[in-house]
């Protein structure tokens, strides 16, 4: 009995550091690269977190109404090579993206290149994202 116990402890053991893998998505399960997107506005949240960075923006389209997009950056370790900070986004700042749209429609994407508000402009995806390369 305590044998099999013991056995299926290690059996669990080796498989709990295998779930956050499982977790991850590739950038083609979610996103498409056929659909790229431009938008420019002002920037609302902005998360430095693991596994991926985010950031929000509301857009005005050309009849005044705002939506809120979401948008997926590679991790805070990627960007940081890149002369990303955890400082550089705020909230207010006007920023414009390039990235590809969500496969489902929602008002989300993959950011690609952000061009600052001060007017530097960033990679911000990781090398293995699928999308277009800059």
């Amino acid at each position: 009995m305590r044998a099999k116990l013991a056995v299926a402890a290690a059996g669990l053991g080796l498989l709990v550091p295998a779930v956050p893998v499982l977790a991850h998505h590739s950038f083609a399960a979610e996103y498409d690269a056929k659909q790229p997107v431009t938008l420019k506005g002002t920037v609302t949240k902005f998360e430095w977190t693991n596994p991926h960075a985010r950031f929000y923006v509301d857009v005005k389209d050309e009849n005044g109404k705002v939506t809120n997009w979401n948008f997926e950056l590679a991790s805070p370790n990627v960007l940081g090579r890149q002369g990303w900070t955890r400082h550089s986004l705020n909230v207010g700042d006007v920023i414009t993206v390039e990235g590809s749209k969500a496969k489902d429609g929602s008002n989300m994407a993959n950011a690609r290149t952000v061009t600052l508000a001060d007017g530097k402009k960033v990679g911000a995806r990781s090398a293995d994202d699928g999308g277009p390369t800059n």
